[in-house]
């Protein structure tokens, strides 16, 4: 309770003639309301969370200075049903102008050319099932020359475990292995019996030098145990060691109640350069990604999303690197292009990758005072691979960018899980979908304890 008291400013002022037991109530009337907003079970999925406003004179000073720094003045806003807003921003007063290094950067409207697929080696894509973003049901667009972000909401930010690390993954304190010492996916430590801090079933390239990557990447709601945890599936574009200096790109989707305030399924990215220390965050909650599509808004509900024995729903997202200008490029679904991260934010990526992941990630609470289980939090579907199409999530046509600026097929697709009793993988390959393989579990079980 404490953590959370701190967020409000002014102290209780109550006269010492009050009893005790008055004074309690007085507590809970003026704090039950906020402290519940921010510790409220969630239901499987909870709506309008994000609808709820706290009175600005209510809030600590440190939590008004973080709403300022990432919700900027806009020229528009739409309502989500889900309950978000959607703020329609200047795309030059978008929050990567906050960077010290974009100070005076000349925004980029295009890429100077985007990877191509050749005759020989790539594999032909199939056109992917609907996709898009709850928030575009409403029927309203932002302007040309605005981009639309999510509003961040007090709720939002009290949900956070600290003003410090709102918006950001915890510190990869578990990822102690350099890519240089160790030929596998670089942080993944098989077959530990202990469940970790987080589990991943992943598949991986190594060894060489990549400029990128495509993917399509099918979407479901995994349940998720507790509102710390989480579950997401997405691409890695990796470079650097592990000890302090990795250089991180990262997009896909997630299911995450403490950062979004529900269990839907939300489009996200993510970038670090120095291992999820002091740089990088989700989204643009913090100044780096550079956006310019007035039709995607980070950290959005997806929808519709997959359903077991039903219709399957994927996203397909590109990222590769501008031959000319070193930039990051992103592109979602039938060729949107989103924005870019500069290559100025980063030291290894401002070269090349030297690591590619696809796959799922469930992060896990865990207490030291309570016994050490496996959570409950599904990956993917909450199925495991071998349950196949319908069932098991998939990622499909994974191929990586090269250095001539060509989309590739991969000739071996690694595989790695950290627990595969609780969450696994299998690679497959064939003419339509190329590289792809299925992957998940319904993590704690009768074999994964």
């Amino acid at each position: 309770m404490a953590c959370k008291l701190k967020y409000f400013s002014k102290p209780l002022q109550v006269r010492k003639v009050i009893p005790h037991t008055l004074l309690l109530v007085a507590l809970a009337i003026i704090l039950l309301p906020q402290f519940n907003l921010a510790n409220q079970p969630l239901g499987e999925h909870q709506h309008g969370s994000n609808n709820v406003e706290f009175p600005t004179n209510q809030l600590h000073p440190s939590v008004q200075r973080k709403l300022a720094e990432v919700n900027k003045p806009a020229i528009k806003s739409i309502q989500s049903a889900d309950g978000d807003v959607i703020d329609c921003v200047p795309m030059e007063q978008q929050p990567a102008f906050d960077h010290p290094l974009l100070k005076g950067h000349t925004i980029r409207e295009y890429p100077s050319s985007r990877p191509y697929a050749t005759t020989r080696n790539s594999t032909r894509m199939m056109p992917h099932k609907g996709h898009w973003q709850l928030w575009k049901e409403s029927g309203e667009t932002c302007p040309q020359g605005t981009v639309p972000i999510r509003r961040t909401s007090p709720s939002d930010v009290l949900r956070a475990s600290s003003i410090q690390r709102f918006g950001r993954k915890a510190r990869a304190q578990h990822l102690n292995i350099t890519l240089s010492q160790k030929p596998v996916a670089p942080h993944i430590t098989q077959h530990d019996s202990a469940p970790s801090a987080h589990d991943h079933a992943i598949a991986y390239v190594s060894g060489g030098v990549y400029f990128g990557s495509t993917a399509t990447i099918n979407v479901w709601d995994p349940s998720v145990e507790d509102r710390s945890e989480f579950s997401l599936s997405q691409m890695w574009i990796l470079a650097g060691p592990f000890n302090g200096d990795l250089n991180t790109i990262e997009v896909g989707w997630q299911v995450s109640p403490e950062l979004y305030g529900d269990s839907h399924p939300r489009f996200f990215i993510y970038w670090t350069a120095d291992a999820y220390e002091q740089t990088g965050c989700y989204n643009l909650l913090c100044s780096g990604f550079i956006q310019t599509s007035n039709a995607i808004a980070m950290g959005a509900s997806i929808s519709p999303w997959s359903k077991d024995h039903s219709s399957q729903y994927d996203i397909k997202i590109l990222i590769w690197k501008d031959p000319e200008k070193g930039d990051w490029w992103m592109e979602f679904g039938d060729r949107v292009l989103v924005g870019y991260w500069p290559a100025k934010l980063f030291t290894h990526l401002r070269n090349k990758a030297t690591v590619i992941e696809w796959g799922g990630e469930v992060a896990q609470a865990i207490s030291p005072s309570l016994p050490r289980r496996h959570t409950k939090t599904h990956m993917g579907s909450g199925r495991f691979a071998q349950a196949g199409f319908g069932h098991a999530s998939y990622f499909r046509n994974v191929e990586v960018v090269n250095s001539e600026n060509q989309l590739e097929t991969i000739s071996t697709l690694s595989t790695s899980a950290d627990h595969p009793s609780c969450y696994n993988i299998r690679a497959f390959y064939n003419s339509n979908w190329g590289n792809f393989f299925y992957y998940g579990g319904p993590g704690r079980n009768p074999a994964c304890p």
